[in-house]
């Protein structure tokens, strides 16, 4: 997998076409969970029932996250250190504090 940087100055990262796909369908799934959400709330659907759906979104993300994670590390980090770019080590820490807060 290769990164680039855009226009803006952001690091992209250019995933193989079944990865991205794999991704988005997670994504596709967690907004309808999401919706699902919304629409118990508007139905004055009860309360633990909310929460037990909220739980699941929760769980969703977390899975989404962890795929994300790996192959990040699998793919960008391990090309990057292999490059001499060990700076991407402390971006790939402080990424994973941002997740476990």
């Amino acid at each position: 997998m290769e990164e680039k940087t855009c226009c803006c100055g952001d690091k992209q990262t250019l995933r193989l076409e079944e990865e991205r796909k794999r991704l988005v369908n997670r994504l596709s799934r967690i907004e309808g969970q999401i919706r699902g959400l919304k629409g118990m709330l508007e139905r004055n659907a009860y309360c633990p029932d909310i929460l037990t759906q909220s739980a699941a979104v929760n769980a969703a993300v977390n899975a989404f996250n962890k795929e994300l994670l790996a192959s990040h590390i699998r793919n960008c980090v391990v090309r990057d250190v292999k490059n001499g770019d060990e700076a991407v080590i402390d971006e790939l820490v402080a990424t994973i504090q941002k997740l476990m807060k």
